[in-house]
């Protein structure tokens, strides 16, 4: 289990790095992605990109996928 949260915490990095930057680089991409990828149109409020708000969000989001991976291999244990 220890593999799998470490896979799933630096794959979450990696991808929550590339779409921070991306954001930051092109920021008409947000809106873009909320219509097309999510299918909605949401007013999400001001663009405030810090270094605060990066560490925050990558840290948040590594939580939420250790979390997913601790549930999944506990289900998939619980299951056999």
């Amino acid at each position: 289990m220890s593999q799998a949260l470490k896979v799933a915490s630096s794959w979450i990095s990696v991808v929550y790095v590339i779409c921070f930057g991306g954001v930051a680089l092109l920021p008409g991409i947000r809106p873009w992605f909320m219509e097309y990828a999510l299918h909605t149109r949401a007013d999400i409020g001001t663009d405030v990109m810090t270094l605060t708000t990066f560490v925050t969000g990558l840290i948040i989001w590594n939580v939420i996928a250790v979390l997913a991976v601790w549930l999944y291999v506990t289900l998939s244990n619980y299951f056999k």
